[in-house]
Formats: structure tokens, C-alpha cells, sequence
């Protein structure tokens, strides 16, 4: 069974670590910080300035001028700070996170990651998606395997426009977690119930299998 939005940021949570810094872009990244254990602590960066980012708030307990750089209301844990974008992307810029975590429309198996623009559709701009890849030790990204007419976003070369190259060190999609290698996608987990064969049809990249392949844990 492939995994849902909620699933696959539970399972990206797994891979936050004490004492990390952490970026989380637009979409299914936003999701990740309700799924971080309670005895880690861990310190989640928004691009439009603030460093301590809580959980999304219950209905009712929202505050308008509190808001990620997706525009969702987020909650503060103590200790939380403020400040400008010139403070927010010289951390970024400087080297300052441990850990992006991004959405993408496409990613290439050498790494490359197209994130920001489909032709022909209007958009303000690649915005700081461009610094977070090009700032960025290690990357994760979370998307769904496939597009919506069921063709692969697993590519051995990215179609639409580039926000970064030979970037990406992970994929954590609904159908599986590969790591980015110099030869290809390797497969590390599947999602629960779903074969190696999915993986395979729904991956245009190269991928590559290397024994028996474990059953993702939520």
C-alpha cells in the first residue's frame, strides 16, 4: 500500500538526529515536524524568519502572524527567534543546516532536483528554494513516485527547468526510500505492501537492487 503525505513525512522524521538544524520547504515537508521523537531536540529553520518551529496548531489555537514561508500558521516552541531574511539566508548561505528537506516535481538519478517551475505556467520566481540547494550538506527529498497520468518523477534526466544539480542525497517517496548514488537510485525500503516490481515500473531512472529489499517502518 503506497504511503500518504502524513506517512511519508513520519518516515523522513526517522531520519532527523539530535542537535540538528533543520530547513523544511513547501508541502509534504511542512508535515515532518509533528513526526520528530519527543527525546531529540531539534531546531526547525523557516526561510522567511523564524528558528523553532513547533507543530502545525489545533483548529482555533491558530495565530495569523505566525506563519512558515509556505503561509501556514505553525506554532513556536520556548525559545523560538524572529528575525529578517538577510539573517534567515546567511545561516543558510553560511552552511548553518544540517538538513533541507524538499518537495520536487522531478529528480534526476545523478541528483539533480526540478523544483520551482513547470513551462508555461506563471511563478514569482525559483525563490530560496535556489539557496537551500546550493547551501545544503544533505538533502532529503519528499514527492510522490509517479504524476497524476502515472508517469515516473524518478528520472534519468530532469525535463522541466533546474533548481539544483547533483544535489539530492535521499527520496523518501509513497513507494519507497532510495538513496541518490554515481550509478542510479538505490532502493533502500519499500513501502508496506508494495513489491519491488512497483518500484521498478514506476521508476525511469536507474535502479539499483541490492539484495533483499526491507519493508519501510513508520
Amino acid at each position: 500500500m503506497a504511503l500518504d503525505k502524513n506517512q511519508i513525512a513520519q518516515r523522513i522524521a526517522k531520519e532527523v538526529q539530535n542537535g540538528y538544524y533543520v530547513n523544511l520547504g513547501i508541502g509534504i515537508p511542512t508535515l515532518v515536524a509533528n513526526y520528530v521523537r519527543d527525546d531529540i531536540e531539534v531546531e526547525f529553520q523557516s526561510e522567511n524568519g523564524v528558528l523553532g518551529m513547533g507543530p502545525f496548531p489545533y483548529d482555533g489555537e491558530e495565530d495569523a502572524d505566525i506563519i512558515n514561508a509556505g503561509k501556514q500558521t505553525i506554532t513556536t516552541l520556548p525559545g523560538a527567534s524572529f528575525f529578517d531574511s538577510a539573517t534567515s539566508f546567511s545561516m543558510i548561505r553560511g552552511k548553518h543546516v544540517d538538513l533541507t528537506i524538499l518537495g520536487a516535481m522531478e529528480v534526476a538519478e545523478n541528483g539533480d532536483i526540478a523544483n520551482w517551475k513547470i513551462p508555461g505556467k506563471m511563478v514569482k520566481g525559483m525563490g530560496g528554494a535556489m539557496d537551500l540547494v546550493a547551501s545544503a550538506e544533505n538533502i532529503i527529498v519528499a514527492m510522490m513516485h509517479t504524476n497524476r497520468a502515472g508517469a515516473s518523477k524518478l528520472l534519468k534526466r530532469c525535463s522541466l527547468p533546474l533548481t539544483g544539480v547533483g544535489c539530492v542525497k535521499k527520496i523518501v517517496s509513497n513507494l519507497a526510500v532510495l538513496e541518490v548514488t554515481p550509478d542510479g537510485f538505490k532502493l533502500l525500503e519499500r513501502a508496506p505492501g508494495v513489491s519491488v516490481e512497483e518500484i521498478q515500473a514506476a521508476t525511469e531512472g536507474t535502479l539499483i537492487i541490492d539484495g533483499d529489499v526491507l519493508e519501510m517502518q513508520l
